[in-house]
C-alpha cells in the first residue's frame, strides 16, 4: 500500500518561502513569472499568495530572515512544469535576467534555473518529447 494513500494526502497544496522584502518579490513573480496574485487571509505578518498551475500556491512570507542561496540550485529549489522552456527561454532574454541554462537532465526534460530577489532557486522545466 502507498503511505500517501494510507494518509489520504491528496495534492501538493502549496510551497511556502521566506522573504525580506514583499514588495520586491511581488514584482519578481508577477511581473518575471507572470504568476496571479491572489487573495490572502488578513495574518498578522506580511505576504503574498500567488497561483502556481491550475491549483497549487506559492505563499510568500515576509517579515523574516530569508536564506540566500549558495549558488547552488541542489541545496534546494522549488520547480514549474512549463509547457514549452523556449517561451520562458525567450522571456527571460527579453527581459534581461540572469539565468542558468537551458539544461538537460539525464531523463530529457529541459530546464533553465533563476533566483529570486532573495535568492531562492526556482526550476522551470519542459518534460522530453515523447
Amino acid at each position: 500500500m502507498n503511505l500517501n494513500d494510507s494518509l489520504g494526502i491528496i495534492e501538493l497544496n502549496h510551497v511556502a518561502i521566506a522573504v525580506t522584502d514583499v514588495d520586491a518579490s511581488n514584482r519578481f513573480y508577477r511581473d518575471v513569472l507572470l504568476l496571479e496574485l491572489l487573495p490572502r487571509p488578513a495574518f498578522d505578518f506580511p505576504g503574498s499568495w500567488f497561483r502556481l498551475g491550475s491549483v497549487q500556491e506559492l505563499h510568500l512570507i515576509g517579515g523574516r530572515k530569508a536564506p540566500k542561496s549558495q549558488g547552488d540550485q541542489q541545496a534546494g529549489h522549488f520547480a514549474l512544469r512549463v509547457a514549452d522552456i523556449s517561451v520562458v527561454h525567450a522571456h527571460f532574454k527579453k527581459l534581461g535576467i540572469v539565468y542558468m541554462g537551458p539544461l538537460c537532465r539525464p531523463d530529457g526534460a529541459t530546464q533553465i534555473f533563476i533566483t529570486d530577489p532573495d535568492g531562492n532557486w526556482l526550476e522551470l522545466f519542459s518534460p522530453a518529447k515523447q
